[in-house]
């Protein structure tokens, strides 16, 4: 539990994880803290078709750094162009983030819900 339970209550967040546990763990911890989750989304290509997609609206989204070996960065890149808040989530340590997405929020799995909610809260607020 956060301590703030409902922190992202409203909020839609899409989730682009490729592990189903881990996918599942995040659902969880989102809908925990008050959001309905999108997703989740397993691949790059799915994602990439479904944020280029304008009928689907969502405020938010955390994505897995590495997606089935590739790296996520063009999803990244397609949530900026639509002016969508986003979360890495990795396994890695932040050396494992190309340079010019270091500006971006990351969280590292396995998840602390706290840091999580609140990396996303601060974003979508």
């Amino acid at each position: 539990m956060t301590g703030r339970p409902e922190a992202l209550r409203g909020r839609r967040v899409l989730v682009i994880e490729d592990e189903y546990l881990i996918a599942q763990v995040l659902v969880d911890l989102l809908e925990e803290a008050g959001a309905q989750v999108i997703g989740p989304i397993g691949g790059v290509d799915e994602a990439l078709t479904f944020v280029a997609d304008t009928s689907h609206h969502f405020d938010g989204a955390v994505i897995d750094l590495n997606l089935h070996g590739r790296k996520s960065y063009p999803v990244a890149d397609a949530l900026a162009a639509r002016s969508i808040k986003f979360v890495f989530a990795t396994g890695y340590g932040a050396d494992a983030v190309d340079g010019p997405y270091r500006c971006y929020p990351r969280c590292e799995k396995p998840f602390n819900q706290t840091t999580l909610v609140g990396l996303l809260g601060e974003l979508l607020s």
